[in-house]
């Protein structure tokens, strides 16, 4: 788990989010205001706003979308805040949840990486390569049955 994950407010412009993302990797990071985390931004969110929605798909067809044009669109999407797009519904998993547990919930979800939060307070950032390597350790070092997130 990533103990001071990198950040953003509501605020924050898609510009510098997708800059982030570009640069350092990240799929997806943590909305915060004050100490309160009240969103996640991720690199999903900034392609769905690309894509035709379903009911254009079914007024113009599937075959008649212009990719080009849709990815023209991809320099409005990022003169739009982090508010604009950030999903509110955030699923977190505890510190004390199994790592298996929260591999589950991440897999079910399709996401890469979860919140670790608990009590609203925002403890790190636990990814699938950080469950790997913990599940390796665990098995080499022939750790207990039971390996919590924050190990």
């Amino acid at each position: 788990m990533t103990r001071s994950p990198r950040t953003v407010t509501p605020d924050t412009s898609l510009l510098e989010v997708v800059s982030l993302m570009c640069l350092y990797r990240y799929s997806g990071l943590p909305v915060m205001e004050g100490e309160k985390m009240v969103g996640f931004i991720a690199e999903k969110d900034v392609f769905h706003r690309l894509f035709p929605t379903l009911e254009d798909m079914m007024t113009e067809g599937l075959g008649t979308s212009d990719y080009s044009d849709m990815m023209s669109k991809y320099k409005d999407v990022v003169n739009l805040k982090v508010a604009d797009l950030m999903a509110t519904d955030v699923i977190t998993v505890s510190p004390e949840h199994h790592i298996l547990q929260a591999a589950t919930t991440m897999v079910r979800h399709k996401f890469r990486r979860i919140p670790v939060a608990e009590g609203g307070v925002l403890l790190g950032m636990l990814s699938l390569g950080d469950v790997h390597k913990a599940i390796f350790q665990a098995s080499i070092a022939g750790a207990s049955k039971r390996v919590p997130i924050g190990i």
